[in-house]
């Protein structure tokens, strides 16, 4: 039994890998479960033992990166005494960053905004993408709505406005850099950029020199 385990485990890591290269290489909507089965060296009905459906494999793929709504919403439960932007502001950082240090996210993020054309087919797996980008507004609008936040916030700006920029920076820096990784360098230039966006939205955002680790 234990080896019977063993090999279906190692099966579905087959598959999951063979979807990531065939999805990156020619698009999500452009690769059927046939495409995968056969780059994976297995059945179709190996894929569907699996995977219920294309949405099903690709939900499994995005579930091997952690995304920025989890994080966060892990972080403010955990740390509940510190300041909600300072660790708002280190996600955004460490999300960016991570593109170049884990080659894994990079492919799989360029898939998801690059490589992936929301079909009827894949109408789950978007409605969850939409899902995942309500949620992360909405928690960063929580930290925006923090009565030691609001009362700082730039003139004319709600919370809710400031969490979807924070969010339109993020998107933007993650499509630039897929499609372009020399636009800019993200572990030397991701935290000026983000704080010049978080300058744009609070009124006495710290200098650089005292957001400075030490």
């Amino acid at each position: 039994m234990r080896r019977t385990k063993e090999d279906a485990e190692k099966t579905r890591n087959a598959i999951l890998e063979a979807a990531e290269t065939l999805f990156l290489e020619k698009g999500v909507a452009h690769t059927s479960l046939e495409h995968i089965a056969r780059h994976a060296g297995v059945t179709r009905g190996a894929v569907y033992w699996h995977f219920a459906n294309k949405a099903h494999l690709f939900n499994a793929m995005l579930g091997q990166v952690r995304l920025p709504p989890e994080q966060l919403a892990e972080r403010m439960r955990g740390c509940p005494e510190h300041d909600p932007l300072l660790t708002l502001r280190a996600l955004c950082i460490e999300a960016i960053e991570n593109l170049a240090r884990d080659p894994q996210k990079k492919r799989i993020f360029t898939i998801l905004l690059r490589r992936c054309e929301f079909t009827e087919e894949l109408r789950e797996a978007e409605e969850r993408h939409e899902a995942f980008i309500n949620l992360f507004i909405t928690l960063c609008e929580q930290q925006f709505s923090a009565p030691t936040v609001e009362s700082r916030l730039q003139p004319g700006l709600s919370p809710r406005l400031a969490a979807r920029s924070v969010h339109a920076l993020l998107i933007g820096l993650f499509h630039d850099w897929s499609r372009d990784p020399n636009l800019f360098d993200p572990l030397s230039d991701t935290a000026p950029m983000v704080d010049a966006c978080f300058r744009g939205l609070i009124r006495d955002w710290p200098s650089a020199a005292a957001l400075m680790p030490g």
